[in-house]
């Protein structure tokens, strides 16, 4: 029997930049946290945002066909997934780094043929300012992105602490680890487990209220450095979580033989990134994600378990292992 070859998935993927935007725009808008109380009607809703009547119903509509909305009888409530991940007033938030998308990444991608014919990043460097300037010129620039990140990594933090055999230890470092969301997992879910982050300094005050939050500030201390000019601090496992890929291959040696010399003999380095299949077929997530280093850094990439596996017996470790968490990111686990 012949199959009809159709342009569907040529339509779906170009011009996903669609259903992106508006799930984007309705995080701006904290469309789902206003309806974490209950139920709204339509009209309720527009006016609640702002929003003029003419568009407000298929953009309401949109998210209910999308699976972020759900309707009846004229009144909209969340999807018990948006409910969970984007209301604001929740612990689990992940609209953080949505956030950050819809005012960075999603200009910024605007200029991929350049990034392309350049080699050249198209973020704040582009014309001749510094990302982490941008980033944390103030403090609310500064948590807006670091809650981001723990958006990006909340789902993985909770897959780590429940994989990782952290009974065979007693203390964990998250380099880079912003405000703490992986070790926040491990002790929650891990009660001799303590330890905490290895971050600059200007990040302190924003890990502090994060980890009190959920009551670990007995177990989790923070550690301001710079990764690149200062010895890391000792732990039995060291977490180096959506960093390797932000540097170049140097950079990602001297980060893996750091972490090295600061763990004991048996110790771990558990580093997560969006690995790349070896066959690089597979993980277009990963792919794509190694696109945005190139817009995003003047090095960074993202790389496959070979490579990784290599790196990490070059930095001197004994043994490796790469293991799926979720979402087209990895684990790679270093033992000394």
């Amino acid at each position: 029997m012949r199959h009809e070859t159709t342009p569907e998935s040529i339509l779906r993927v170009g011009l996903g930049f669609m259903a992106s935007k508006a799930l984007l725009t309705a995080v701006e808008l904290d469309l789902f946290s206003r309806l974490a109380d209950g139920p709204r009607t339509g009209g309720d809703l527009t006016e609640a945002l702002g929003l003029h009547p003419r568009g407000a119903t298929d953009f309401f509509d949109a998210l209910v066909a999308m699976g972020f909305l759900e309707r009846s009888e004229g009144e909209y409530r969340n999807s018990p997934s948006a409910d969970t991940f984007l209301d604001r007033g929740k612990p689990t938030y992940a609209g953080g780094i949505l956030e950050m998308a819809n005012s960075r990444l999603y200009p910024f991608w605007g200029s991929l043929t350049e990034a392309l014919r350049t080699g050249r990043p198209q973020n704040e460097q582009k014309h001749g300012g510094e990302v982490f300037d941008a980033i944390y010129r103030d403090q609310a620039g500064l948590e807006r992105f670091l809650h981001g990140m723990t958006g990006l990594s909340m789902g993985t933090a909770l897959l780590i602490a429940e994989r990782f055999p952290w009974a065979d230890h007693r203390t964990v470092l998250d380099v880079g680890g912003a405000v703490g969301c992986v070790p926040v997992a491990v002790a929650q879910r891990h009660p001799h487990m303590s330890g905490g982050v290895f971050e600059l300094p200007r990040v302190r005050p924003v890990f502090e209220e994060y980890v009190a939050s959920f009551g670990l500030q007995d177990r989790l201390t923070f550690h301001g450095g710079d990764f690149f000019t200062d010895d890391l601090p000792g732990a039995d496992v060291i977490v180096l979580g959506q960093i390797l890929h932000g540097w170049g291959l140097e950079e990602k040696r001297l980060l893996l033989k750091k972490a090295y010399a600061a763990l004991p003999e048996g110790g771990a380095v558990l580093v997560y990134d969006a690995i790349i299949d070896d066959d690089r077929r597979e993980n277009a997530f990963g792919l794509l994600a190694s696109l945005n280093m190139l817009i995003e850094s003047q090095s960074g990439f993202e790389y496959t378990a070979a490579e990784g596996h290599a790196w990490l017996a070059e930095a001197g470790f004994s043994s490796s292992r790469i293991e799926p968490l979720t979402g087209g990111y990895s684990m790679l686990v270093g033992i000394k």
